[in-house]
C-alpha cells in the first residue's frame, strides 16, 4: 500500500444532507433525517445545508423566504448540529451550487429528467405551476453531492432515484472528461426513517398536511404535542402491538422506538393489557420531553442575532472554500477556464 492509498484509507468519510426551508421541521423531518445527522457527526465528516434554492420551485413572498432560511439554519443548530463539528450552511449562499446545477444539467439527458417520479407526482399536484426549475431539480440535487465530493448521502426511499440520478451522472462526466467525481452512496438509517401522519397512517408526515392534527411539529408545546397524540387514529383492538394492519399502532410504536431507543418488544410487553390512552399518552410524553430542550435553545439562537449572523457567515465562507475547488476543477475539464 503506498501513502497515497493509504491516506484515502484513512480520512473520515464525507456524509452530506440538505433539508428545504419551507415550514417548520416536523417530528418526521427530525427522526427520520436531523436527528440522525446528529450522531453522524461523531464518525464522519459532515456537510447540512439550508436548500433554498431548492425551494424556489414553488413561489413564496421574497421576505418570507429569507426569514425562513435564517430559522432553519437556526433549528439545525438547536436540534445539535455543532458548527465545530459539522459544516452546517445556507446553500443560495454559496454561489458555486447554482454553477454547478447548471453545468450537469446540460450533461443531463430530457429522458432521465422526465422519468423522475417526484417532478411526475408534483407536476399533478400542480399543474398550473410546471416550471423548468422543477424539471432540472434533480441536476442541481446532483451538483449539492458532487461540489463536496460526498461519499454518503442519506436518503429515505422516495429519494433513491434522485441519487441514482447523481451516480449516473458522475460517471457520465468521469467518462467524457475524465476522472472527476466521486460515485456517492445512500445512506440508510436504521429506525425512524419513515414517521407517518398522525391522522391517516399509511400516508407520510408532512408539513403541508391541511390537517393540523396531523402533524407534530419540533416547535410545537407540549401542551399541543399531547393533544395531537391524544387524537392520533389507531384500530380497535386496544393491542399494542406492531404488526400488519395495525398502521396508527405500527406508527407510534415506530415514534416510541425512535424517540425511547426501546425495542418493539418492550413496549408491547410494557403497555400489556393497558390500551391505547396510555400508550398515546405515553408516547406524546416521550416526545414533548425530547423536543423541550430543541425549543429553548431554538429560542435562545433566534434571540442572538450576532450569534446566529456570524455562524452563518462563517458556514458560506468554509463551504465556499471547499466548493470552489470542485468547481474550478469541473470548469477546466469542460473548457470554460
Amino acid at each position: 500500500m503506498n501513502d497515497n492509498t493509504a491516506a484515502v484509507n484513512s480520512r473520515r468519510k464525507i456524509i452530506l444532507s440538505g433539508i428545504q426551508p419551507t415550514g417548520t421541521f416536523t417530528l418526521g423531518n427530525y427522526l427520520g433525517a436531523v436527528k440522525n445527522w446528529r450522531r453522524l457527526q461523531e464518525e464522519y465528516d459532515c456537510y447540512y445545508f439550508v436548500a433554498d434554492l431548492h425551494a424556489l420551485t414553488v413561489y413564496h413572498e421574497p421576505a418570507e423566504r429569507r426569514k425562513a432560511s435564517r430559522e432553519a439554519f437556526a433549528l439545525l443548530l438547536a436540534c445539535g448540529l455543532d458548527p465545530a463539528q459539522s459544516l452546517v450552511f445556507i446553500q443560495s449562499h454559496v454561489p458555486a451550487h447554482a454553477q454547478m446545477g447548471w453545468m450537469l444539467s446540460c450533461l443531463s439527458p430530457f429522458g432521465d429528467l422526465s422519468r423522475m417520479t417526484q417532478f411526475k407526482d408534483k407536476s399533478a399536484k400542480h399543474p398550473e405551476d410546471i416550471n423548468a426549475g422543477l424539471f432540472t431539480y434533480p441536476a442541481l440535487m446532483a451538483g449539492d453531492i458532487l461540489l463536496y465530493q460526498a461519499d454518503f448521502v442519506p436518503v429515505g426511499a422516495d429519494q433513491t432515484q434522485h441519487l441514482e440520478f447523481t451516480r449516473n451522472i458522475a460517471a457520465r462526466f468521469n467518462h467524457v472528461y475524465g476522472e472527476t467525481f466521486r460515485l456517492p452512496e445512500g445512506y440508510f438509517p436504521k429506525a425512524g426513517a419513515r414517521v407517518m401522519s398522525l391522522q391517516e397512517p399509511t400516508a407520510k408526515m408532512s408539513k403541508s398536511d391541511e390537517n393540523a392534527k396531523a402533524t407534530i411539529y419540533i416547535l410545537d408545546d407540549e401542551k399541543t404535542i399531547l393533544k395531537k397524540f391524544k387524537s392520533a387514529v389507531t384500530d380497535s383492538e386496544a393491542e399494542v402491538a406492531f404488526r400488519e394492519g395495525k398502521d396508527g399502532i405500527n406508527n407510534l410504536m415506530t415514534i416510541c422506538s425512535a424517540v425511547t431507543g426501546k425495542s418493539f418488544e418492550a413496549i408491547t410487553d410494557e403497555f400489556a393489557g393497558r390500551g391505547y390512552g396510555d400508550f398515546k399518552t405515553a408516547v406524546g410524553t416521550a416526545v414533548a420531553d425530547e423536543l423541550r430542550p430543541i425549543r429553548e435553545e431554538y429560542a435562545r439562537i433566534l434571540a442572538d442575532k450576532a450569534y446566529l449572523d456570524a455562524e452563518i457567515a462563517k458556514g458560506a465562507e468554509r463551504a465556499s472554500h471547499i466548493a470552489e475547488k470542485t468547481l474550478k476543477k469541473t470548469m477546466r475539464k469542460m473548457g470554460l477556464c
